[in-house]
């Protein structure tokens, strides 16, 4: 038993989706003793590079041990023998039923003081008020059956605790009519034969195709009923219909058995052929939306068991238990798995999303597992409402957080992180020398307002907008764009005034140089796309082709929202080199399955309401930054919870889906109203998440913290982006860069186009801006930058070109004094001690101060410590 939980714990914590900070991220450190050839001249620089150790040693080997004495503890006490206070639900909390053949899995759930929850149907007392209206069914899963019409109460009692649930049973109730879209379909869907490796391939499979995950039932009718006719289905002799031999495995059959005989599935489709395989009238009632019950558990310890249940509502009002129909996931199978019925194992500490489908929706169960040890509560008191609320999900998962970080360490952070420069010596000496208690808060008021935080905001707008040349945009329409961009947010623009500006934007790309992003990409599935995914952190291009699989979008919300550019007109302008964008007034997008035309619908939202002559734009622009879209308030503040942080609450941030929930809902709920009642300031936004002691924790985390990445209990280690670290190396350096499109002096943060030419940004990442995907941008460590770091131009080249070694002992300040003041340009510390005396012995014995010094600052350069924002 040991050695399975502990071979899970090591799935569970698989170094290489660890934070950062458990890797060992020592190659910018590269050993010029190894056997790989390095041509640069200066051998002494291996031995002073010896001195900069890297700053995050491996962990994984205190890990594995940690793992082993979770696996290996003793359990805590069995969660069914606890006497602490609790409360009791009941799931669903009332029910209507509407046929006598219907049933409703129930689910009894203890909410203990502590927030952890249990299961306790089994355990739990059932009594019927009327056994004439209906009556309780306990064979796998306790079910509530009716009897007759009327109204009764169930009294469900467990530990002296009692709850009443009310029963309805609809007047004249009769047996459940057999419908293709609402029975076949899911007996269908839940055997597998529709998804993407059987028949619900794009090109089906064996010469059958079905619609993937059944979004288009009609055709699905077709294809079994009249395709083929006579082939499929034997309206003449039901049972043996090909359809039904295939699925029961009595004929060959590629994806084998699919349906046991005599099993509910089985008599689904045996009555559905015998009745004639009719289709749908059209007044049959469609499902409207899915609910999942419970919606939260939280188990004390892994081995706990959970049932989830899963009930469709319909267009006439009628509520439905599926959960037999459904298809479940679990996003993180080392946490918990779960079975075809929904049942719910869980079997390690993390956070779980369990995925429910039925039909064209997707919901889910959030699942919190704790690892099942005594927990100590954090000694942490919250500086803001960010602290509260990371602090109440720590509690969920038994989390205790590192400490703060030292003022040395949070000066580089918040410099980092709110200019994309590193402080000076001076502005070192003056924080650090201040005694007032408030310094910290001070000093991110003060960068917050600083134009080098509108410059990397800007950077931020820049790539989610694609500004590039591309699409035949030329040089001067580029440069016009990004300066109004620029201008924008610098004279104090917010980003819901800047997104009503651009969405509608129509004229030349000269006059106006807001349509440029309609050069960008020039067709209305693309634009929906991008801007979906910019403004929404929505990626919705699944459903272009089918319902989305793993999140709630459908063909008719994809067309509906591309609707709102599909009048958008096109054409030369005087200047060949520019572009005129204005509003056709005509056109539409046809239902590519259907047929029919598509009416414009906010995502997510209603159809717009269009009068003659409106602009389908300025109504989605209206929409789109309303004080109540919470979709795009919250969308805004991820991302800069995700830059001040290192990870998303939603991660990727431009990634919203049911099946990739916020680890912190509460908290990106909050930012999002935060963010509204701050009129769309990010630069107020950004001072709440730098004040809190959640971003100023430590990287460096304990015994409760070690493996967590999600949840914010310990800083990330975050390397540079490729514009940021440039620009810090030729701010330590004292040298500039002649940038595409910027004088000389400029950073790299204001380059304009994405595409012009520089080696240095290209190997450390920069994103093209090909698309708004966030992942565009990478700061992942990879080898080709070890090597340009340690041979290039850029550090060598550098330090001789500022040449501030020398001008420091012109000065005639000692060599000693000269590495102290490199030391703390770049790493905004002093030596430790034991650096020092290594530093004075290689300096006592140097023929050439100069040249040792060069030696420190290159390996001061390549050392984790300086690419890295810890």
């Amino acid at each position: 038993m040991t050695t399975v939980r502990f071979s899970r714990h090591l799935k569970l914590y698989d170094t290489s989706k660890s934070p950062s900070c458990l890797r060992r991220l020592s190659y910018f450190n590269y050993d010029r003793s190894s056997s790989i050839p390095i041509s640069n001249p200066n051998k002494r620089r291996h031995a002073m590079s010896r001195l900069i150790k890297p700053l995050w040693s491996s962990r994984i080997a205190i890990m594995f041990v940690l793992q082993f004495a979770l696996a290996c503890s003793g359990r805590a006490e069995t969660i069914g023998n606890r006497t602490d206070k609790f409360d009791l639900h009941v799931f669903p909390n009332s029910i209507d039923f509407r046929y006598l053949t219907d049933q409703q899995q129930l689910i009894v759930l203890a909410n203990f003081s502590d927030g952890s929850t249990q299961e306790v149907t089994a355990e739990a007392q059932l009594t019927v008020k009327d056994a004439k209206i209906a009556n309780v069914l306990s064979e796998q899963h306790v079910r509530i059956h009716p009897r007759s019409s009327g109204q009764t109460t169930i009294l469900i009692e467990w530990k002296g605790q009692a709850i009443d649930l009310p029963v309805s049973v609809a007047e004249q109730a009769g047996p459940r009519p057999l419908h293709f879209r609402n029975d076949v379909l899911p007996v269908l869907t839940r055997a597998g034969c529709n998804t993407g490796k059987c028949h619900g391939a794009a090109s089906g499979k064996d010469g059958f195709r079905l619609s993937l995950f059944g979004y288009d039932p009609e055709g699905d009718h077709y294809r079994l009923t009249r395709e083929l006719s006579g082939r499929r289905i034997n309206l003449a002799d039901p049972l043996n219909s090909l359809l039904l031999l295939k699925a029961i495995g009595e004929v060959p059959h590629t994806g084998g058995q699919k349906v046991v005989p005599g099993s509910p599935n089985f008599r689904t489709l045996a009555t559905w052929l015998a009745e004639g395989a009719r289709h749908d009238s059209k007044d049959t009632p469609k499902p409207s939306g899915i609910r999942v019950m419970p919606p939260s558990v939280v188990a004390g310890e892994p081995g706990q068991t959970q049932q989830v249940v899963v009930l469709a509502d319909y267009d006439d009002g009628s509520v439905r238990d599926v959960t037999k129909y459904a298809v479940f996931f679990s996003n993180n199978d080392a946490a918990a798995t779960v079975t075809e019925d929904g049942l719910i194992k869980t079997t390690g500490p993390g956070p779980v999303f369990i995925l429910a489908r039925f039909d064209q929706f997707t919901g889910g169960t959030s699942v919190v597992v704790r690892p099942g040890t005594p927990y100590v509560e954090p000694d942490f008191v919250p500086n803001n409402y960010v602290d509260e609320l990371t602090l109440a999900r720590w509690r969920d998962l038994h989390l205790v957080p590192s400490k703060l970080c030292s003022d040395e360490v949070f000066l580089r952070r918040v410099y980092l992180d709110c200019t994309g420069l590193l402080p000076t010596p001076e502005q070192r000496n003056k924080f650090l020398n201040d005694a007032t208690p408030n310094k910290r808060s001070r000093l991110i008021d003060e960068l917050v307002n600083t134009d080098e935080f509108l410059d990397l905001w800007v950077l931020k707008l820049a790539d989610m907008l694609q500004i590039r040349r591309a699409n035949g945009l030329s040089t001067k329409a580029l440069q016009l764009y990004d300066d109004w961009l620029r201008e924008k947010v610098h004279s104090g623009a917010k980003i819901d005034q800047i997104v009503n500006e651009l969405i509608p934007a129509s004229g030349g790309t000269f006059e106006n140089p807001a349509t440029s992003y309609y050069q960008t990409e020039t067709t209305p599935q693309l634009l929906a796309e991008n801007l979906a995914q910019a403004f929404l952190g929505t990626r919705i291009q699944c459903a272009q082709c089918h319902n989305h699989p793993f999140d709630r979008w459908t063909m008719d919300d994809y067309y509906g929202f591309a609707t709102f550019f599909s009048q958008i007109g096109y054409k030369q302008a005087k200047d060949p080199r520019e572009i005129t964008i204005y509003n056709a007034a005509e056109g539409e997008l046809s239902h590519p399955v259907e047929g029919r035309e598509v009416l414009a619908k906010f995502l997510g939202g209603d159809v717009a309401e269009i009068e003659q002559g409106d602009d389908y734009r300025q109504l989605l622009a209206h929409w789109l930054t309303s004080r109540d879209n919470a979709a795009f308030s919250e969308h805004i503040a991820n991302v800069w919870w995700d830059h001040f942080m290192g990870i998303g609450i939603v991660d990727p941030v431009d990634d919203v889906r049911v099946s990739n929930p916020a680890s912190n809902p509460a908290l990106l709920k909050k930012l999002g109203e935060t963010l509204v009642r701050y009129n769309f300031d990010v630069r107020q936004l950004a001072c709440d998440i730098c004040n809190s002691k959640t971003y100023q924790l430590e990287t460096k985390t304990n015994q409760w913290n070690r493996c967590d990445a999600r949840n914010f209990s310990h800083a990330q280690v975050r390397r540079l982006r490729a514009e940021v670290l440039l620009d810090c190396i030729n701010e330590v350096t004292d040298t500039s860069d002649q940038l595409a499109g910027l004088p000389l002096g400029g950073r790299a943060v204001q380059i304009p186009d994405a595409n012009s030419n520089n080696y240095f940004l290209e190997t450390f990442g920069r994103g093209s801006r090909e698309t708004p995907c966030s992942c565009e941008v990478s700061t992942s460590p990879t080898l080709s930058q070890a090597l340009h770091l340690l041979n290039g131009e850029t550090t060598t080249g550098k330090i001789e070109q500022g040449n501030i070694i020398q001008q420091m002992l012109d000065t005639g300040a000692s060599p000693i004094d000269v590495a102290r003041e490199i030391y703390v340009k770049c790493l905004t510390r002093e030596p430790r001690q034991d650096e020092l005396r290594e530093i004075e012995s290689k300096l006592a014995s140097a023929k050439d101060p100069c040249t040792e010094l060069a030696d420190l600052f290159w390996a001061l350069l390549n050392s984790n410590e300086f690419v890295f924002n810890h």
